[in-house]
């Protein structure tokens, strides 16, 4: 066995291979650019070496760092998690050229399958169902303008070398083509080093299904089951699952055994996925595509791990080492259901536009099972996993991916795994930057996410106007009444020096008026709680200084996150925060006579939504726009972002130019 790993990755898959292999007795070694000098997965190695500048470009794409670094440490392999290195063929040669273990598939199956015009070719030679599509190389717009044409609409332009989300466009007719393809080759470019770009048919109201194979260098190849990935934003896993919903055992069978036919046709060894899509279902079975072969770990294995009971990273790092799978094709059970949700430095009440900045508050849920453990030892109830690669203070930077950490949960079916996820979202607090939480508790409570009936087009279908908070039934709004009176006496008390913390009914015959998102709630907090005559019991602890507060309200754990907001509370639960006012009745009488800022006027500004690199702009001073015509261009998180007329004007005047960095709501253009 390996002595020593060192981790050419960042973030959370650092830290998550790194608890692996202290697990397993090997020394760790991190690398790191200058943004991350004092990230979690570099205090959490044993040794760590400085690889450059913050731009991915200069620090952990440079392999020739990254192989120095792992000759002066003495480290005997390297793995290389997912993103940056992890697919590239030169990196896994060189390491071969170095002595030096690469914790992943021979270079032979990357380069076979990290093309995916080559890919799509080899998989219809073993047998697998593929997409319609152009798999040549197309020239130039003009080219993938009649390519998409023979096709039909609708299209998706992919980079060849892609993944992620990133290199991606959907394209319903020719101008999206000819606006998208070009942005797509640079995506490719700057994000893979590669921008030849193919395009296949895209298939409407598709699932995301991928199957996740698993071999060792003896010839022994199994799949794992499936993961269903069907929810997704911008062609971005937002939510995980396994088992699917949909997959019967019959498909899962055929699903797998395609897979491990094609994992078989390139010699493939280590983790990887085989991912599909599936167009629907009939007497026969479903119909299922191949996409593409992830030939590396991903993001979302944890659910993987839950429902099989596998340390994915360990049986990679045991492969890498020559030894053989301790079982077969039989021994895969799946038990239990799993689901994880990405949380996102995005703010998803602003278009989910990117957000970054400093972490100024960070306190993910507790952890309560160990993740690894056979299915016998998650507890009666499941477990809740984190992973994440920050901390509180920690900076999200826009050089690298927003996603800030993943949340695992698993019970013994789909709607506990589901509930789990909710409550755990309800316990995480994060301030200082956007994030997705809301959305993601919102996902969890929906019905159609309950009914098991999604398609990728889930989110654009159940909000196409887009994300405004979760709705709150008049039961959750009564409770937060209950709450929110009882928080404000109880601070009155502990003002007065007569209270200590909150822990069941803290005062007798006290009355409030509570305003929740404007609505009226009249309590009385006496023997015991009313909300509009109505009773509710309430027990729990309210410390001054906690950013949670659980309570039990009506027998069922409640957690709320609190803060203030001016002169009002601001509470969030379930998905949705609202804001909350308190009051004694005899004050509650004059509030509308209270005067409200009216915010200034700000549509004749382009304002950018968010911090960025503005790239290109395309208009100047005296020029006239149309409604929909393409203004500027600013990248963040890797992605390009269009931004365009929301109405007919004249330009005014510019106050920046291609190259400038923005802040979020800097004016970019000012209208006549």
């Amino acid at each position: 066995m390996f002595k020593k790993i060192l981790v050419a990755n960042r973030g959370e898959i650092a830290c998550r291979v790194m608890r692996t292999a202290k697990k397993m007795g090997i020394a760790t070694v991190a690398v790191y650019s200058d943004a991350d000098a004092r990230a979690p997965h570099v205090l959490m190695a044993d040794e760590a070496v400085r690889l450059g500048p913050a731009p991915a470009a200069e620090s952990y794409l440079k392999a020739e760092l990254i192989l120095l670094a792992a000759k002066e440490t003495g480290a005997d392999c390297i793995h290389p998690g997912y993103g940056f290195l992890s697919e590239r063929e030169s990196f896994a040669k060189s390491c071969a050229e170095a002595g030096i273990a690469f914790v992943g598939p021979p270079p032979g199956a990357i380069a076979a399958m990290g093309d995916k015009i080559e890919s799509k070719k080899l998989a219809k030679q073993a047998g697998v169902n593929v997409v319609p599509g152009y798999v040549g190389e197309i020239d130039d717009t003009e080219h993938a303008v009649r390519i998409a044409g023979e096709i039909g609409y609708p299209v998706m332009m992919k980079a060849s070398a892609g993944g992620g989300g990133k290199g991606m466009r959907l394209a319903y007719g020719e101008t999206d083509v000819r606006e998208g393809f070009e942005a797509t080759k640079r995506e490719g470019l700057a994000s893979f080093g590669d921008d030849r770009v193919f395009i296949e048919k895209f298939i409407e109201q598709p699932r995301h299904i991928e199957i996740q194979v698993l071999g060792d260098q003896h010839g022994n190849i199994v799949y794992l089951g499936e993961r269903e990935c069907s929810i997704q934003r911008r062609h971005q896993k937002v939510v995980e699952e396994a088992p699917s919903p949909f997959v019967s055992p019959e498909m899962r069978k055929a699903m797998g055994e395609q897979a491990v036919a094609l994992a078989r046709a390139v010699g493939y060894f280590s983790a990887g996925t085989v991912e599909l899509i599936v167009s629907g279902a009939d007497e026969t079975g479903a119909g299922f595509y191949f996409l593409e072969m992830n030939t590396r770990l991903q993001v979302e294995h944890p659910v993987t791990e839950a429902v099989t009971g596998l340390d994915l990273v360990e049986q990679m790092i045991r492969v890498a080492a020559g030894e053989k799978l301790a079982f077969g094709q039989d021994d895969i059970k799946l038990t239990g259901w799993a689901i994880e949700n990405r949380v996102y430095a995005e703010d998803p009440y602003r278009g989910f536009l990117p957000s970054t900045g400093r972490l100024v508050r960070y306190r993910p849920p507790a952890s309560e099972e160990t993740p690894y453990g056979a299915p016998g030892t998650r507890g009666d109830h499941g477990y809740v996993r984190v992973d994440d690669g920050v901390t509180e203070g920690s900076e999200i930077s826009m050089f690298y991916d927003p996603m800030i950490a993943k949340l695992i949960t698993w019970g013994e079916t789909r709607d506990e795994a589901a509930d789990q996820q909710v409550a755990a979202l309800d316990r995480f607090r994060i301030d200082g930057i956007g994030h997705n939480i809301d959305f993601l508790s919102a996902l969890m409570q929906h019905p159609r996410f309950r009914s098991g009936e999604i398609t990728t087009g889930f989110i654009a279908e159940e909000y196409p106007e887009g994300f405004h908070g979760a709705p709150a039934s008049e039961v959750l709004k009564r409770k937060l009444a209950a709450l929110a009176a009882v928080i404000d006496i109880e601070r009155a008390e502990r003002a007065a020096g007569t209270s200590g913390q909150l822990n069941g009914p803290v005062a007798v015959g006290d009355e409030r008026v509570v305003l929740i998102d404007g609505e009226r709630f009249a309590v009385v907090v006496d023997e015991e709680v009313t909300v509009d005559g109505q009773p509710i019991e309430i027990d729990g602890e309210w410390q001054a200084d906690n950013l949670i507060l659980t309570a039990v309200v009506d027998g069922a754990p409640l957690s709320v996150g609190v803060a203030r907001k001016g002169a009002t509370w601001k509470l969030t639960a379930h998905g949705a925060s609202h804001l909350v006012e308190v009051y004694p009745p005899h004050v509650a009488q004059f509030r509308h006579h209270m005067i409200e800022k009216v915010p200034p006027d700000m549509s004749k500004f382009l304002l950018a939504p968010m911090p960025g690199l503005l790239t290109r702009l395309h208009v100047g001073p005296g020029d006239k726009v149309e409604a929909g015509q393409p203004l500027a261009v600013v990248e963040a998180m890797k992605m390009e972002n269009i931004l365009r007329a929301e109405r007919a004007g004249v330009v005014k005047a510019a106050n920046f130019g291609a190259g400038d960095s923005l802040a979020v709501d800097a004016a970019i253009l000012e209208f006549e």
